[in-house]
């Protein structure tokens, strides 16, 4: 049986994800479904006219769904469901302000979800994350390894990319870590970044690195501003295509997720952006790794004001 993916929703986010994963030919098809009569099509007849430049074999199938979850039939089978749909921000809004426009729209999607693709892992994309993973998790009553949200993954990359321009350096000789919220409470660990190996406060004074944090932070906001109309998509499509591409290949691959945390760090019963192996399952299981007693602070500190948010999404 061959590897089936669907990305709900074909917006800027949704049609990059999708894009991503054709081209990375580990999938047989990729899904992309969309409220809007034809879009998806028009997007997977485009890809598919874009496989012989390209060289991948993957199919694109477009479909639109309606209110009633007319065409989610279609997602039948998927081993991984990514859910994109949902307003982006606008300038000004914080991504709480998306909160009850997008429970709505999240729930209905995750009970078609569950409805017409039992088995699949899902991942979470859709504002505010840490809320709507969540949600996500209590409309679809699965297991709650199967269901993780992408922000780290995001958040870390924004921050690698700024300390790499900062020093002027290439991408790939830094690493840096983020974990707790996607948002206000996004916990930075410069105690596991490094430069080459050394550890980034031997190379940038703590106060670079905390204007970097604050950007990093910030870093949807500054890309809406600047957009006017949208949010975000090459990054954080980039990264929940790499989830899904460690879910199909059960690669066990370590990244840092919004995750079910139960125990670890002495944090239980809530969604947090902790790092997890990822496989086929979803989550394998949650990374401990050693923080510095501040940081290990402020990721409890997340911890709660998530829980009180996480709590809300319930009833929604």
């Amino acid at each position: 049986m061959g590897k089936k993916v669907t990305v709900v929703g074909a917006g800027f986010y949704g049609s990059t994800t999708a894009q991503r994963l054709a081209e990375y030919d580990v999938f047989d098809t990729v899904v992309i479904t969309d409220i809007i009569e034809g879009k998806p099509a028009g997007i997977a007849l485009d890809l598919n006219q874009s496989r012989p430049v390209e060289g991948f074999e993957t199919k694109v199938v477009g479909v639109t769904t309606g209110p009633n979850g007319e065409g989610y039939e279609q997602i039948e089978g998927s081993d991984v469901v990514v859910i994109t749909a949902g307003l982006p921000r606008k300038p000004g809004m914080s991504r709480m302000d998306l909160l009850e426009t997008n429970a709505k729209i999240v729930r209905q999607v995750a009970e078609n979800v569950a409805k017409y693709a039992p088995n699949a892992v899902v991942i979470v994309v859709s504002n505010p994350l840490d809320e709507m993973t969540a949600l996500a998790q209590i409309a679809t009553q699965f297991p709650r390894n199967r269901v993780l949200g992408q922000a780290g993954m995001l958040d870390t990359a924004r921050f690698t990319n700024f300390v790499a321009e900062a020093l002027n350096v290439p991408v790939k000789s830094v690493k840096t870590l983020t974990l707790g919220s996607h948002g206000d409470t996004m916990v930075p660990v410069p105690s596991k970044s490094t430069v080459n190996g050394k550890p980034l406060r031997e190379v940038m004074p703590d106060d670079q690195i905390e204007d970097l944090v604050v950007r990093t932070r910030n870093g949807g906001a500054e890309v809406v501003a600047l957009l006017k109309t949208g949010s975000a998509y090459y990054a954080p499509s980039a990264a929940a295509a790499r989830m899904a591409k460690a879910v199909a290949e059960d690669s066990g691959e370590v990244m840092p997720v919004c995750a079910w945390v139960d125990g670890e760090y002495g944090i239980s019963g809530v969604y947090l952006g902790v790092e997890a192996a990822i496989g086929a399952e979803g989550v394998k299981r949650v990374v401990e790794t050693d923080l510095a007693a501040d940081e290990l602070a402020s990721l409890k500190e997340a911890a709660e004001a998530v829980r009180a948010k996480q709590a809300d999404v319930a009833n929604m």
